[in-house]
Formats: C-alpha cells, sequence, structure tokens
C-alpha cells in the first residue's frame, strides 16, 4: 500500500512524525556549521518542526497561507516547510541569487505571507522589498549576525519565534498535532516555481500525493537504504532538492546533510562522502574540468599515467557498454588503475562511498558521463520536470547508457504524441498553475495527459530517448537536424569552455557563442606568458581565440559533417542569471538571448568579421550598466579525426 493511502503518513509532516517515533534517535537531518557536523535526530527534527509550527499560528499563520524560504540550504529553512505544511499552509522555496525583480514577481504571485530568510544578505533584500509587498507580514530570520540594530517591526528572529511557540503550545495542548492530522494527500505541499525559459517562471502546485508518489516510485527501483547519506547543496527553490531532501529523505529516512556554505561544498561533500548524489550537469563538467586541471598540471610522469589510465578505462567503458567481453589484458589493467588513478579520483570528488550518483535538470555530454562511469562513479541519468515532481524516467544501476534517460519511474504512463512531444500521466503529475488556469489548460489535456515540451522517442529497449526541448529542435536549410543541445554538450566537454550557444535553425551551417571558462582559460593563459586584467580582456586575446578554436575542430571531429561548427565568436562577458540569459538553474533563455544577440547572428551568416555589440549588463542591487565592445568572429579550420567516444 501506498503511503499516500494512509492516513497516518499521507503528508510529509507526517512522515516525519512516523520517522520520529519509529526511529527517534536516528540522523534525521544535518549541518556544518564554524567546521563542526551538528546532527538533529529524527525526534529533534520533529520537535523543531513542532515548535516553529506552534510559533507560526501563534503570530497568525492560517491554512492556506505561503511561506517563502531564501538562503543556503540550512535545516531551519526545512524545518519552516515543513511546519508550514504542518499547520495547512504552502511552502514557496525561491533562489537566494535573485535579483530584486526575481523575488517580487514571484514572492506577491505566490502572495507570500511570512519570508524565513537565512542572514542579513536575504534580509536586508527581503527589506527593500518590503514596500512592493502588500501580503508580507513578518520577515523571520536564522544567523542573527549583523542584525542587533534592526528595528523595524516586520522582523523576528527564528529563535524567538520558537519560544512563542513553545509558550503557545502549553497554553493549547494537542493544537499541532490536531493540525496536522488534518492535512490530506491532495493539499498543496509547495509551489515550485520554474526557471522560466520562455518568460516569467510559472508557479507550480505540488500536492504531498504528488511528492510521495514520486518518492517511493524511485525508491522502488534504485538501492536506497535508511541512514544513507545525501548532500542538500542543490537551490531549495529547484523541485529537485525539494524531491530528495524532503520526499525521498523522509520516505526513505535518508539523512541530508546541508554544506556549511556554497564555497566549502566540494569540501564538504569530501569530508561526508555520500553514499548518494544528484547533480546537474554544470557540476558534473566543473568535476571533469577540475580533474582535466589537475591532470595537465601534473609531473610528466603522473600525466602519462593519467592519461594512460584514463584512455583504458574509456575503452573498457565502451565496449561494456556495447555489451563486450573485457580481456584478461583489460582487467589488470583497471585493477592497478583502480590503485593508482580511479580510487584517488573518486576520494578527491568524495565520491568513494557512492553508490550511485544521478545527474538531471539537463542534458549531459556523452563524454563526460563516460569519463565518470569509466572512473568506476556509477553515474545514471534521470529526466524528469517541475510539472512532475522532478522524476518521470531514471536509469537502473545495469542499464546505464549516455543516450537515454531510462525507462519511466513505476506506476506512470508515458508516450510519445504525432509531433515527437512526450507526454505523461500518473499520481506524479501536478495539480495545476497557480493562478494560471488558462496555462494549465494549455499544459495538461483533457484526459489528463502532461505536456512535457520536449521532443523524444523510445528506443527499441523501451528506454525513453530526449532529443531536445521541442521548441529548439530543427532543421537547417538543407533540411538536415539542428539539435542545439547535442553540439553544446560536445562543445563543453573542452575544460576551457564554460558555455556554448549554437545556432543553425534554418541557416546553411552550425556557428556558435561561446563563453570561456575564466579560470581554466586564465591558468592555460598563464602558461605562455599571457597577461590580462579581466574576463573581456582575456576573451579578446588572439592566443585563446585560437586555443577555443582547436577545441571546436576537436569537438566537429566526433559531429556528422552537417552539425560542425563553422565559425565562432568568444562572449566579452559571462552569460548570467541577473542579465536574463540563463535561468538559476543555468539553462540558456535561447529566445532571449538569440534577440539580444540578434546582430551577432546575422554578422555570423554575413561573413561579417567582426561585430559591434552593445549589452545591459545588470549588477547584485539592480543597478544596470552598458558594454560597448567589437567582438571578432573566427572561421574554423577543418580538423583531423580525433579518437574520442561519439
Amino acid at each position: 500500500m501506498s503511503l499516500v493511502d494512509s492516513a497516518v503518513t499521507a503528508t510529509l509532516p507526517k512522515l516525519l512524525q512516523r520517522n520520529a517515533e519509529q526511529d527517534p534517535n536516528g540522523a534525521g537531518i544535518r549541518e556544518k556549521t564554524r567546521g563542526v557536523w551538528r546532527t538533529y535526530s529524527w525526534k529533534a527534527y520533529r520537535d523543531n518542526v513542532r515548535d516553529l509550527g506552534l510559533g507560526l499560528a501563534a503570530i497568525g499563520f492560517k491554512r492556506g497561507d505561503k511561506l517563502s524560504v531564501i538562503g543556503d540550504n540550512r535545516p531551519q529553512l526545512y524545518f519552516a516547510q515543513l511546519a508550514a505544511q504542518a499547520l495547512g499552509g504552502v511552502s514557496v522555496p525561491v533562489y537566494q541569487d535573485s535579483i530584486a525583480s526575481e523575488l517580487v514577481y514571484v514572492l506577491n504571485h505566490a502572495e507570500t505571507s511570512i519570508i524565513v530568510a537565512e542572514d542579513q544578505e536575504q534580509v536586508d533584500k527581503a527589506l527593500s522589498l518590503k514596500a512592493q509587498l502588500p501580503c508580507l507580514r513578518v520577515i523571520i530570520y536564522d544567523d542573527p549576525r549583523g542584525l542587533t540594530f534592526y528595528d523595524d517591526p516586520i522582523l523576528r528572529s527564528f529563535e524567538s519565534i520558537v519560544e512563542e511557540g513553545r509558550r503557545f503550545g502549553q497554553a493549547n495542548p494537542g493544537f499541532y498535532e490536531a493540525e496536522a492530522a488534518k492535512g490530506q494527500a491532495d493539499d498543496t505541499a509547495m509551489i515550485a516555481y520554474t526557471s522560466g525559459t520562455t518568460g516569467n517562471p510559472k508557479g507550480v502546485m505540488l500536492s504531498h500525493r504528488n511528492m510521495i508518489a514520486t518518492a517511493e516510485a524511485f525508491i522502488e527501483v534504485n538501492d536506497v537504504k535508511a541512514g544513507d547519506n545525501w548532500l542538500s547543496y542543490l537551490p531549495m527553490a529547484w523541485v529537485g532538492d525539494a524531491a530528495f531532501t524532503l520526499g525521498m529523505a523522509l520516505i526513505g529516512r535518508l539523512t541530508a546533510n546541508c554544506p556549511e556554505s556554497p564555497e566549502t561544498v566540494q569540501r564538504d561533500l569530501r569530508e561526508l562522502g555520500p553514499d548518494v548524489m544528484l547533480a546537474p550537469p554544470r557540476i558534473w563538467e566543473n568535476m571533469l574540468t577540475l580533474m582535466q586541471v589537475k591532470g595537465s598540471d601534473a609531473s610528466p610522469l603522473k600525466r602519462w599515467m593519467f592519461e594512460c589510465f584514463r584512455s583504458l578505462a574509456e575503452r573498457c567503458e565502451l565496449k561494456r557498454s556495447d555489451g563486450k567481453n573485457l580481456s584478461l589484458a583489460d582487467r589488470l589493467g583497471l585493477s592497478l588503475g583502480e590503485f593508482m588513478v580511479y580510487g584517488p579520483v573518486r576520494d578527491q570528488l568524495g565520491l568513494r562511498r557512492a553508490r550511485w550518483c544521478y545527474t538531471g535538470g539537463a542534458p549531459l555530454g556523452p563524454d563526460t558521463y563516460r569519463f565518470f562511469r569509466s572512473f568506476g562513479i556509477n553515474l545514471k541519468q534521470v529526466y524528469g520536470a517541475t510539472e512532475a515532481s522532478a522524476l518521470i524516467a531514471c536509469q537502473a544501476d545495469a542499464e546505464a547508457n549516455p543516450n537515454t534517460v531510462g525507462r519511466p519511474i513505476p506506476r506512470i504512463e508515458v508516450k510519445i504524441d504525432d509531433r515527437g512531444e512526450v507526454l505523461l500521466k500518473g499520481a506524479n503529475v501536478f495539480k495545476g498553475y497557480f493562478k494560471q488556469d488558462d496555462v494549465t489548460r494549455d499544459t495538461v489535456t483533457e484526459d489528463g495527459w502532461l505536456k512535457t515540451g520536449d521532443a523524444g522517442f523510445f528506443d527499441k529497449q523501451g528506454h525513453l530517448v530526449i532529443i531536445d526541448r521541442a521548441k529548439d529542435v530543427g532543421k537547417l536549410s538543407d533540411g538536415s537536424a539542428f539539435a542545439p543541445q547535442f553540439i553544446e554538450n560536445k562543445l563543453k566537454f573542452s575544460p576551457f569552455i564554460r558555455e556554448a550557444v549554437a545556432f543553425g535553425d534554418q541557416r546553411p551551417f552550425v556557428v556558435a557563442m561561446i563563453a570561456i571558462d575564466m579560470q581554466t582559460a586564465g591558468t592555460w593563459a598563464e602558461k605562455q606568458g599571457l597577461a590580462y586584467t579581466s574576463f573581456m580582456d582575456l576573451s579578446r586575446k588572439p592566443e585563446v581565440a585560437g586555443m577555443i578554436g582547436t577545441e571546436i575542430a576537436k569537438a566537429n571531429a566526433t559531429l556528422p559533417d552537417v552539425q560542425q561548427v563553422k565559425r565562432y565568436l568568444l562572449l566579452n562577458k559571462e552569460l548570467d542569471a541577473d542579465d536574463a540569459e540563463m535561468t538559476r538553474t543555468r539553462k540558456v533563455r535561447r529566445r532571449f538571448v538569440a534577440e539580444k544577440y540578434a546582430p551577432v547572428i546575422e554578422a555570423f551568416y554575413g561573413g561579417a568579421k567582426s561585430v559591434d555589440v552593445t549589452m545591459e549588463i545588470t549588477f547584485e542591487d539592480g543597478r544596470k550598466s552598458t558594454l560597448n565592445s567589437t567582438i571578432t568572429i573566427h572561421d574554423i579550420a577543418s580538423a583531423e579525426p580525433v579518437r574520442r567516444a561519439a
């Protein structure tokens, strides 16, 4: 029987209560602060949620009210979400790096009445918007540092609310338990706002049933054990974090671990050594870049050893994926490589203990995928959508494949319509968009099928293959297929390329705008004796452009002729979410970028050697500035084929 079918486990707060009763001393959630890991048992976890919930009730929070959390991953912000849900309210996590205009839209649209902020930075942001948020009644802060002399009446400390909750609980015994018991599986648990690749974010209403059913299905096909350590470092506003840190952790009794800060994630990851992990492609690409840079900086002997065993591992991984047996020499080489290279690399990444790792949120290039699998990391693909409570399909251990996203999770239906769009139906499909019934009707068919907006198909083994966003898939002028993400992932395998945006729909050939990786490209420039002062200065160096051209030529050698990049330029700034060029989850806003860089695209196809670019830059405080520059356009020379997995 599903947990949502039981009155005592039908909501996330009820699951927390179950864990506190069945495993009171087990580790529920943990945080690292001032260099020390602090653990909350399941009982302490429940007690903190209860006391905070009573405090929220004491200050007027009612069933149906909305509570937003903003900040880095902290237990107190998860306590706040569950406390709101226990009272019949709705949690609305927002991105901690959002600029003012983004926050105003989401907080107003969601009708947020209480904000729980991590620290002074987030409090300042919320206070600056107070006049524009008519529904806002209280701002609760967790970290008091820097807030001693703030006297705004709307401000309350986390501890003061908890203390008020304890007094309220003494005066109203049984209140929290009675309110939590009223919760039903189909109540809205949270509103998760989409990344907004095509416009303003949409508020996706997810019920407790949605989140619990999705987590149950995932656990059914994966090796999940009670007490497994999970690193909670993904943005809380991203539905993937909610699916794991709240849904999966509460159902499977995983221990969520909050790192000390975003800057210490890699160090904390190594120290923790999680049993399971989920990361978006950008994280895996950053890890790959780190390994490539360390390999190139090593002594000649160590560099030769790294490349030798890396090449062996990738050849063996290709053999395995093709169903071929490994030779005795292969097996002996892998055993030696495990001792010399593979094990130490996994240890450096903090993944020596990880039984499985997933990549999701966007496609990961097959070269990057195979690199990690060849080094003994059980990396697999997962596919989902916010409207599907984060998960639609995932790969089993024995079915890992860089070209698919696996089979649909249990108890959902997936089909491909006549236009090639992926549709699904099941308990994970959201309740609808908040205050946008017309958009909901456009997204969910009358008979309940969710339109994902992704183009895909099923292969002969019944695995789902995602080609690209349906609206992004196009054709070159000769009719050849053009899938920009596939090309971009090939380019981003280079450690010197941080972002790439490819164009080619209805055009005679493919072109690309490249944003260099400042760290690795800068290190390369220093080794060449090239002085530079800024990202713009570095990107304008002819030597850097030539080096990137060589990297693109290598990627071209793994692409069909018609999809090879023929012309490129180096952007004089990084693509930035503050400038609306990317979403907060690092997805390119293609329509906006195409409009913003329209003169660049015309120059590409007009045969120009350079283009004048004027662009607006947004600073963190909301101020804007204009950047004018002339950017050189480069042509790609044909490359000799290189031996790299397609």
